[in-house]
């Protein structure tokens, strides 16, 4: 645990666990210093009574001071100066997750846009287990809401594409997230065998914020750290972390939780890069280096054939434009991926030519 003080000069607290006001300890904070924000606040539930099963058992609510506002203009404030708080600390082009219930969630949205964020998606965090409601008044409640909004709308926010559709076995990731809600032996338990926290979130869920919009060794601040899942996840996958917690007990599981947490050596944190974002290449810079000539000819997998041109264009015998164009035309497609459809020869063996854009890429990225 650390205490507040004043670090507007000072190197970032990586990794430590912050104690005090989430508003005050944030404000403390050197300006434009972390790439993401998680931010689990209170929801402002609005719990009238006790809640009971059929049984007559007694449900353990979330009915915690922490969650406790006078009013809904008492929990605006509050929103306004955290959220103001938080966008002073991101980077330009970071990006923060928030994640409520209906309680909160819509005050949070409409917030987070009068403060200039932009908002790239919302997710439905969809509960596979939830819990029931037992008076029957309403629908269960099965899913939280998560928004992810970059600090501007210009802001070239971090999106692992490919690493999530990897996660999702080869299909895009979706908006809409089956996840179960903590329990058994990732439910965490005080010593008295009770829910050291009531609004636990699960690892898997981090796992795909942390993923999928972070790199290896950026700074992820959760101001609302709670029990730590934020923390732990991401020190398994090999980035930095700043919690923040008034919560004495709550400071204390974290700690210990995270202490017993594992890093992922280089090679699993790793992930599946992005073609958009490895460097452009250009079909001529294959030719004025030499490694296709002008006039020789390419061949596709069903037999199609076209000439190199010297200014890196191809032509067929109805047909002349780019690589992509050309193998479009004769495949009658209306578009075509050019460096995985032609192939040239060398040694008597056909060699698709994104063999040579790759040779390229490795020795850009070894300059």
């Amino acid at each position: 645990m650390t205490k507040i003080k004043d670090r507007s000069a000072q190197a970032l607290p990586l990794n430590t666990i912050l104690d005090g006001e989430c508003i005050e300890v944030m404000r403390s904070l050197p300006e434009a210093s972390v790439d993401l924000i998680f931010a689990d606040p209170p929801y402002n539930l609005q719990l009238r009574g006790d809640l009971h099963r059929p049984d007559n058992s007694l449900v353990d609510a979330v009915d915690d001071h922490w969650d406790q506002f006078s009013s809904f203009a008492a929990y605006d404030r509050f929103t306004r100066d955290w959220l103001a708080a938080a966008r002073r600390l991101l980077k330009p082009n970071g990006a923060i997750w928030v994640i409520g219930s209906y309680h909160n969630v819509f005050r949070m949205g409409a917030e987070l846009q009068n403060q200039g964020f932009w908002i790239l998606n919302d997710v439905v965090w969809r509960k596979s287990n939830p819990m029931p409601n037992f008076r029957g008044k309403r629908l269960t409640n099965a899913h939280e809401t998560l928004i992810w909004a970059s600090k501007d709308e210009g802001s070239k926010y971090t999106f692992n594409y490919e690493a999530l559709k990897a996660l999702n076995e080869g299909v895009q990731m979706r908006s809409d997230w089956v996840l179960p809600i903590c329990t058994g032996h990732e439910r965490i338990k005080d010593d008295k065998g009770d829910k050291a926290h009531p609004t636990q979130k699960p690892e898997g869920l981090l796992h795909r914020v942390i993923l999928g919009t972070t790199n290896a060794g950026d700074v992820v601040l959760d101001p609302f750290f709670g029990t730590g899942t934020t923390g732990a996840v991401a020190k398994m996958l090999g980035r930095e972390y700043i919690g923040i917690e008034r919560e004495p007990a709550y400071r204390a599981v974290a700690e210990k939780r995270i202490a017993n947490v594992r890093k992922f050596d280089s090679d699993a944190i790793a992930v599946t890069g992005s073609k958009r974002a490895e460097p452009r290449v250009a079909f001529g810079v294959l030719v004025e280096r030499g490694m296709l000539r002008p006039g020789e000819m390419l061949v596709s997998p069903r037999g199609k054939t076209a000439k190199v041109r010297a200014d890196g264009t191809l032509i067929g015998d109805d047909v002349r434009g780019s690589i992509h164009q050309v193998g479009a035309h004769l495949e009658g497609a209306p578009s075509c991926n050019g460096w995985t459809y032609w192939h040239f020869k060398r040694d008597g063996k056909t060699v698709p030519i994104d063999l040579l854009r790759q040779q390229i890429r490795a020795e850009m990225v070894e300059h």
